[in-house]
Order: structure tokens, then sequence, then C-alpha cells
């Protein structure tokens, strides 16, 4: 509703500074985003990257879960410093298993954000492109809260509103 209010206010500021036809669009960067083929490829790229580390991970814990069931079904057949022995190396276990957990989430964050900037970038750069080809006089991008993305100099009124401001009295 925000960005619908804003779009208003802005077409109408910019119905007042020029009688001429405008070519205004909007871009959905989401969807852009999604179905972009850049996208795609990283997805495959990370997965690719990814998948011994992953598959590491699930071999630690499937190695956990099978250690505890043989501590629950043999507990009361070990003796006590065995069964100690197996508790505390379950408890390490899975303590490193959680630390390699946490540096795998935190690496594919940190390489998504890298992937997913790179690419964002393209897809401004596709977008002012774009704008330019087909001579748009504005580009808004749909749910961003500041959405211009690119405008031609007919519409800014900036040096209009810096006279008008110089002009006003204190």
């Amino acid at each position: 509703m925000k960005n619908k209010i804003s779009l208003f206010v802005v077409l109408l500021f910019v119905a007042n500074v020029s009688y001429a036809e405008l070519k205004v669009g909007v871009v959905n960067v989401a969807k852009v985003l999604q179905k972009s083929p850049q996208a795609k490829k990283a997805q495959q790229r990370m997965e690719k990257e990814f998948s011994p580390r992953k598959k590491l991970l699930e071999t630690k814990v499937k190695e956990i879960n099978q250690l505890e069931e043989k501590l629950n079904r043999d507990a009361s057949v070990m003796g006590e410093s065995e069964r100690r022995k197996l508790e505390k190396d379950i408890f390490d276990k899975k303590r490193e298993a959680k630390r390699v957990q946490q540096e795998f989430k935190e690496d594919i964050s940190m390489w998504n954000n890298e992937e997913m900037g790179k690419i964002q970038r393209r897809v401004l750069d596709a977008i002012k492109a774009l704008a330019k080809d087909e001579s748009f006089d504005l580009l808004l991008m749909d749910g961003v809260q500041n959405g211009v993305v690119y405008y031609t100099n007919k519409i800014d009124v900036t040096e209009k509103v810096q006279k008008k401001l110089a002009s006003l009295s204190d």
C-alpha cells in the first residue's frame, strides 16, 4: 500500500513537472532474481561446492545416532567405565558436529551473500540498460523502500526545489 501511495505521489509530482507523456515502469526484482539463469547457476555451484561438507556432516550425525542407539541398547550390560567412555565419546562427537554445522552455515551464508550481491548488481545494470534502451523516464522497483532505479533529467526537479528553498524566508 505504501508503495502504491509513493508511486501515486511521484506520478502526481511528475505530471506537474511536464505535460509531455512519460514512460514509467515497475520491476519486480524478486521475480527477476528468482528466474534468472545467473541465480540458477549460482545455486548449482553452491550445491557442488558444499555437497561434500554436507555429506560429511550427515555422516557425523548418523554416527552419533548409532552410538546413542548402542548406549540405549547396551547400557545395562556395559561396565561403568565403558558406559562413561561411550557417553563422553557421544558428547564430544555432538560438540564437534555442532561446531562443524555452525561453520557450515556461516560459510554458506557468506557465500550466498557474495553471490547474490554480484547477481543483484547485474540485475540493476540490466534494469538501467533497459531503461535507456527503451526510453523510460522513470523505473521503480516493486517491494523496495526507495524504489527509484532510474529516472531521466526531464523529471528531476532537484534544482527547482533548491531554488524554491532558497527563496523561502527563514
